[in-house]
Protein backbone atom coordinates (compact mmCIF):
# COMPACT_ATOMS: atom_id res chain seq x y z
CA UNK A 1 0.00 0.00 0.00
CA UNK A 2 1.47 3.57 -0.96
CA UNK A 3 1.82 5.61 2.44
CA UNK A 4 2.83 8.45 0.62
CA UNK A 5 -0.32 10.07 1.40
CA UNK A 6 0.32 13.57 0.70
CA UNK A 7 2.16 12.61 -2.89
CA UNK A 8 0.76 15.87 -5.50
CA UNK A 9 3.00 15.07 -8.18
CA UNK A 10 1.15 14.70 -11.97
CA UNK A 11 -1.25 16.75 -10.29
CA UNK A 12 -2.59 20.18 -11.69
CA UNK A 13 -3.24 23.43 -9.11
CA UNK A 14 -4.62 26.46 -9.76
CA UNK A 15 -4.50 29.06 -6.69
CA UNK A 16 -6.46 32.21 -7.31
CA UNK A 17 -4.81 35.53 -5.46
CA UNK A 18 -1.30 33.88 -6.25
CA UNK A 19 0.54 37.52 -6.41
CA UNK A 20 1.56 37.83 -2.83
CA UNK A 21 1.22 36.50 1.09
CA UNK A 22 -0.98 33.21 1.80
CA UNK A 23 -2.04 32.35 -2.04
CA UNK A 24 1.85 31.82 -2.30
CA UNK A 25 2.92 30.26 0.43
CA UNK A 26 0.09 27.95 -0.39
CA UNK A 27 1.32 27.48 -4.23
CA UNK A 28 4.67 26.75 -3.09
CA UNK A 29 3.40 24.41 -0.17
CA UNK A 30 1.77 22.27 -2.93
CA UNK A 31 4.37 22.72 -5.00
CA UNK A 32 6.89 21.00 -2.66
CA UNK A 33 4.70 17.50 -2.72
CA UNK A 34 5.22 17.87 -6.91
CA UNK A 35 1.80 19.60 -7.27
CA UNK A 36 2.00 21.41 -11.36
CA UNK A 37 1.38 25.31 -10.80
CA UNK A 38 -0.96 27.43 -12.39
CA UNK A 39 -0.59 31.28 -10.29
CA UNK A 40 -3.64 33.43 -10.96
CA UNK A 41 -4.36 36.79 -10.12
CA UNK A 42 -4.89 39.84 -11.65
CA UNK A 43 -1.45 41.48 -11.75
CA UNK A 44 0.59 39.97 -14.72
CA UNK A 45 4.22 40.66 -13.75
CA UNK A 46 3.49 39.23 -10.00
CA UNK A 47 2.52 36.25 -11.06
CA UNK A 48 5.44 35.87 -13.32
CA UNK A 49 7.75 36.06 -10.92
CA UNK A 50 5.93 33.65 -8.44
CA UNK A 51 5.65 31.31 -11.58
CA UNK A 52 9.38 31.79 -11.82
CA UNK A 53 10.10 31.20 -8.44
CA UNK A 54 8.58 28.25 -7.99
CA UNK A 55 9.79 26.49 -11.02
CA UNK A 56 13.27 27.36 -10.11
CA UNK A 57 12.89 26.55 -6.34
CA UNK A 58 10.97 23.58 -6.53
CA UNK A 59 11.56 22.04 -10.13
CA UNK A 60 7.76 21.89 -11.11
CA UNK A 61 5.67 23.04 -14.31
CA UNK A 62 3.68 26.53 -13.63
CA UNK A 63 1.57 28.62 -15.47
CA UNK A 64 1.15 32.31 -14.87
CA UNK A 65 -2.58 33.38 -16.09
CA UNK A 66 -3.94 37.14 -15.61
CA UNK A 67 -7.22 37.25 -14.83
CA UNK A 68 -9.89 39.48 -12.62
CA UNK A 69 -12.37 36.87 -10.61
CA UNK A 70 -15.42 39.09 -10.85
CA UNK A 71 -15.28 38.05 -15.21
CA UNK A 72 -17.27 35.74 -15.97
CA UNK A 73 -15.63 35.94 -19.44
CA UNK A 74 -12.24 35.91 -18.44
CA UNK A 75 -12.63 33.36 -15.50
CA UNK A 76 -14.10 30.95 -18.38
CA UNK A 77 -11.09 31.59 -20.84
CA UNK A 78 -8.58 31.80 -17.93
CA UNK A 79 -9.71 27.50 -17.49
CA UNK A 80 -9.43 26.95 -20.86
CA UNK A 81 -5.98 28.15 -21.08
CA UNK A 82 -5.41 25.98 -17.89
CA UNK A 83 -7.15 23.13 -20.24
CA UNK A 84 -5.35 23.39 -23.06
CA UNK A 85 -1.93 23.82 -21.34
CA UNK A 86 -2.58 20.78 -18.68
CA UNK A 87 -5.48 18.79 -19.98
CA UNK A 88 -6.85 18.99 -15.85
CA UNK A 89 -7.16 21.00 -13.35
CA UNK A 90 -7.07 18.94 -10.06
CA UNK A 91 -6.78 21.12 -7.02
CA UNK A 92 -8.48 24.75 -6.91
CA UNK A 93 -7.30 27.04 -3.82
CA UNK A 94 -9.78 29.96 -4.20
CA UNK A 95 -7.51 32.74 -2.34
CA UNK A 96 -8.49 35.74 -3.83
CA UNK A 97 -10.27 38.23 -2.02
CA UNK A 98 -10.37 42.08 -0.56
CA UNK A 99 -11.14 43.73 3.21
CA UNK A 100 -13.21 46.71 3.52
CA UNK A 101 -12.93 47.97 7.12
CA UNK A 102 -15.06 50.65 8.59
CA UNK A 103 -17.48 51.09 10.99
CA UNK A 104 -21.08 48.93 9.55
CA UNK A 105 -23.22 52.47 9.93
CA UNK A 106 -20.06 54.38 7.71
CA UNK A 107 -19.95 51.35 4.95
CA UNK A 108 -21.02 52.38 1.59
CA UNK A 109 -23.00 50.16 -1.29
CA UNK A 110 -20.44 50.13 -3.30
CA UNK A 111 -17.78 49.03 -0.35
CA UNK A 112 -20.66 46.23 0.70
CA UNK A 113 -21.21 45.37 -3.31
CA UNK A 114 -17.63 45.30 -4.06
CA UNK A 115 -16.68 42.75 -1.09
CA UNK A 116 -19.48 40.53 -2.11
CA UNK A 117 -18.31 40.47 -5.95
CA UNK A 118 -14.83 39.61 -5.35
CA UNK A 119 -14.99 37.09 -1.82
CA UNK A 120 -18.02 35.53 -2.76
CA UNK A 121 -19.36 35.62 -6.08
CA UNK A 122 -15.42 35.44 -7.50
CA UNK A 123 -15.37 32.19 -5.29
CA UNK A 124 -18.45 31.27 -7.11
CA UNK A 125 -17.29 31.96 -10.81
CA UNK A 126 -13.85 30.19 -10.44
CA UNK A 127 -15.27 27.17 -8.85
CA UNK A 128 -18.19 27.16 -11.11
CA UNK A 129 -16.23 27.00 -14.28
CA UNK A 130 -13.02 24.71 -12.92
CA UNK A 131 -15.69 22.13 -11.85
CA UNK A 132 -17.65 22.10 -14.98
CA UNK A 133 -14.93 22.43 -17.38
CA UNK A 134 -12.06 19.71 -15.79
CA UNK A 135 -13.32 18.43 -12.16
CA UNK A 136 -16.75 17.30 -13.31
CA UNK A 137 -15.63 15.31 -16.39
CA UNK A 138 -12.86 13.55 -14.85
CA UNK A 139 -14.77 12.98 -11.76
CA UNK A 140 -12.20 13.94 -9.75
CA UNK A 141 -11.31 17.33 -7.25
CA UNK A 142 -9.94 19.07 -4.71
CA UNK A 143 -11.66 22.46 -3.92
CA UNK A 144 -10.31 24.05 -1.08
CA UNK A 145 -12.20 27.54 -0.51
CA UNK A 146 -10.44 30.26 1.91
CA UNK A 147 -12.80 31.99 4.09
CA UNK A 148 -12.10 33.44 7.34
CA UNK A 149 -12.35 32.83 10.93
CA UNK A 150 -14.79 35.89 10.63
CA UNK A 151 -16.67 33.62 7.93
CA UNK A 152 -17.74 32.29 11.71
CA UNK A 153 -17.93 34.78 14.61
CA UNK A 154 -18.06 38.75 14.43
CA UNK A 155 -15.22 40.51 16.03
CA UNK A 156 -14.60 44.20 18.21
CA UNK A 157 -11.27 45.00 16.84
CA UNK A 158 -11.73 45.92 13.19
CA UNK A 159 -15.28 46.77 11.70
CA UNK A 160 -15.43 44.75 8.54
CA UNK A 161 -18.96 44.13 8.11
CA UNK A 162 -18.74 43.07 4.60
CA UNK A 163 -16.15 41.00 4.94
CA UNK A 164 -17.86 38.79 7.44
CA UNK A 165 -20.85 38.73 5.31
CA UNK A 166 -19.09 37.79 2.25
CA UNK A 167 -17.04 34.64 4.22
CA UNK A 168 -19.89 33.67 5.69
CA UNK A 169 -21.43 33.35 2.26
CA UNK A 170 -18.19 31.56 1.48
CA UNK A 171 -18.37 28.98 4.61
CA UNK A 172 -22.29 27.80 3.25
CA UNK A 173 -21.47 28.14 -0.08
CA UNK A 174 -18.59 25.82 0.39
CA UNK A 175 -21.35 22.97 2.09
CA UNK A 176 -23.42 23.52 -0.65
CA UNK A 177 -21.29 22.96 -3.32
CA UNK A 178 -19.85 19.85 -1.47
CA UNK A 179 -23.22 17.95 -1.08
CA UNK A 180 -23.68 19.01 -4.71
CA UNK A 181 -20.88 17.96 -5.93
CA UNK A 182 -19.95 14.73 -4.13
CA UNK A 183 -21.30 12.83 -6.58
CA UNK A 184 -18.92 13.69 -8.95
CA UNK A 185 -15.98 12.48 -6.33
CA UNK A 186 -15.21 16.20 -6.11
CA UNK A 187 -14.60 17.15 -2.12
CA UNK A 188 -14.93 20.94 -1.61
CA UNK A 189 -13.96 22.70 1.49
CA UNK A 190 -12.65 25.77 3.18
CA UNK A 191 -10.09 27.38 5.71
CA UNK A 192 -10.94 29.48 8.11
CA UNK A 193 -7.60 31.77 8.57
CA UNK A 194 -7.13 33.53 11.73
CA UNK A 195 -4.66 36.71 11.31
CA UNK A 196 -1.68 35.29 9.58
CA UNK A 197 1.76 37.53 9.01
CA UNK A 198 3.16 38.21 5.59
CA UNK A 199 4.99 41.25 4.58
CA UNK A 200 1.64 43.71 4.32
CA UNK A 201 0.09 42.47 7.76
CA UNK A 202 3.51 42.21 9.58
CA UNK A 203 3.73 46.44 10.70
CA UNK A 204 0.27 46.00 12.14
CA UNK A 205 -0.12 42.76 13.90
CA UNK A 206 3.11 43.40 15.63
CA UNK A 207 1.93 46.84 16.77
CA UNK A 208 1.27 47.30 20.52
CA UNK A 209 -2.50 47.17 20.05
CA UNK A 210 -2.73 43.70 17.99
CA UNK A 211 -0.18 42.70 20.18
CA UNK A 212 -2.39 42.95 23.19
CA UNK A 213 -5.29 41.58 20.95
CA UNK A 214 -3.62 38.32 20.59
CA UNK A 215 -2.24 37.68 24.03
CA UNK A 216 -6.53 38.60 25.26
CA UNK A 217 -8.14 36.77 22.39
CA UNK A 218 -6.24 34.04 21.05
CA UNK A 219 -5.29 30.68 23.53
CA UNK A 220 -1.60 30.61 21.49
CA UNK A 221 -1.48 33.83 21.99
CA UNK A 222 0.14 34.84 18.66
CA UNK A 223 -0.45 35.35 15.35
CA UNK A 224 -0.12 33.18 12.64
CA UNK A 225 3.40 32.46 10.95
CA UNK A 226 4.53 31.85 7.39
CA UNK A 227 3.96 27.63 6.50
CA UNK A 228 1.63 27.19 9.42
CA UNK A 229 -1.01 26.98 6.85
CA UNK A 230 0.55 24.89 4.61
CA UNK A 231 -0.04 21.78 6.36
CA UNK A 232 -4.10 22.30 6.06
CA UNK A 233 -3.89 23.64 2.23
CA UNK A 234 -1.40 19.96 1.37
CA UNK A 235 -3.75 17.69 3.36
CA UNK A 236 -6.99 18.86 2.00
CA UNK A 237 -5.57 18.96 -1.46
CA UNK A 238 -4.42 15.25 -1.22
CA UNK A 239 -6.09 11.86 -1.96
CA UNK A 240 -5.72 11.57 1.72
CA UNK A 241 -8.96 13.84 2.21
CA UNK A 242 -10.74 11.71 0.18
CA UNK A 243 -13.73 11.02 3.11
CA UNK A 244 -13.47 15.03 4.17
CA UNK A 245 -15.98 17.38 2.55
CA UNK A 246 -18.06 20.01 3.12
CA UNK A 247 -15.75 21.03 5.95
CA UNK A 248 -14.47 24.84 7.33
CA UNK A 249 -11.48 24.28 9.19
CA UNK A 250 -10.43 27.17 11.62
CA UNK A 251 -6.95 27.50 11.55
CA UNK A 252 -6.71 30.42 13.72
CA UNK A 253 -4.60 29.39 17.11
CA UNK A 254 -8.17 28.56 18.82
CA UNK A 255 -9.51 31.94 18.33
CA UNK A 256 -12.81 30.33 17.29
CA UNK A 257 -13.29 28.20 20.13
CA UNK A 258 -13.54 30.64 22.78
Amino acid sequence: MNKNYFDLKGQVALVTGCSTGLGVQMAKALASQGAKIVALARRKEKIDAVAAEITKDYGVETLAVQCDITDTERVNAAVDEVMAKFGRIDILINNAGTGAVAPAEDITDEQFNGEMNVDLAGTFKVARAVAKKAMIPAKYGRVINIASMYGLVGNKIAGSAPYHAAKGGVVNLTRALAAEWGKYKITVNSICPGYFYTPLTKETLDSDFFQQNARTMIPMERYGNEGELDSAAIFLASPASSYVTGVNLPVDGGYTCM
